[in-house]
């Protein structure tokens, strides 16, 4: 019997930390977070705000609900989805959400995109696509292109300086023996 339940365990274990998701396994709870994702997206623009919205969820418990607030800040940076991440990050006392997902109104940009990983988010559902956000003129192709070029070649000039006195923080934090590695 406890060589069933070992198996039983295993088999299960296995199930659960598969990433990837079909359209057949997604829940109601999933519909329903997007579409807190989404109401959030439309308020956004009655209140000035760009058209996107974020929410990110751990064990089915919403932790952030934002939206973009780019031009209400004056932020470049303050895309729902990282707004959404800084929220989280502040509600669980972590910079890490593993075990989390964030349900995005839009396929998210690069900037996001790479945010989304560094947070360690486990899945991204999101609605609109690129195409979509492109079609109304929130256009990030550009930076997809640009980045596939070689850096002498890219639109935003990327120039090398003062590596060698720049390595002196590489040292430090690699002799640091109380970091909190990241």
């Amino acid at each position: 019997m406890n060589r069933f339940l070992c198996f039983l365990f295993c088999v299960l274990a296995v199930a659960a930390c598969k990433t990837h998701q079909t359209a057949e396994s997604i829940t109601p709870a999933d519909e329903a977070f997007m579409r807190e994702a989404i109401l959030l997206s439309v308020e956004s623009v009655a209140q000035g705000g760009g058209p996107f919205g974020a929410v990110i969820v751990k064990d089915g418990e919403i932790f952030a609900s934002c939206s973009n607030s780019v031009t209400l800040d004056n932020d470049p940076t303050a895309h729902a989805e990282i707004n959404a991440i800084r929220a989280a990050c502040r509600a669980l006392g972590t910079f890490d959400l593993d075990g989390c997902v964030i349900y995005a109104s839009c396929e998210p940009c690069p900037m996001c995109l790479g945010a989304i990983y560094w947070a360690g988010i486990d899945r991204i559902y999101y609605a609109n696509t690129r195409q979509d956000a492109e079609a109304i003129a929130f256009a990030d192709n550009f930076i997809y292109e640009d980045m596939d070029r070689p850096m002498a070649q890219r639109n935003i000039p990327i120039i090398q300086l003062l590596r060698d006195e720049a390595q002196s923080a590489f040292r430090a934090w690699t002799e640091k023996v109380d970091k909190t590695e990241y």
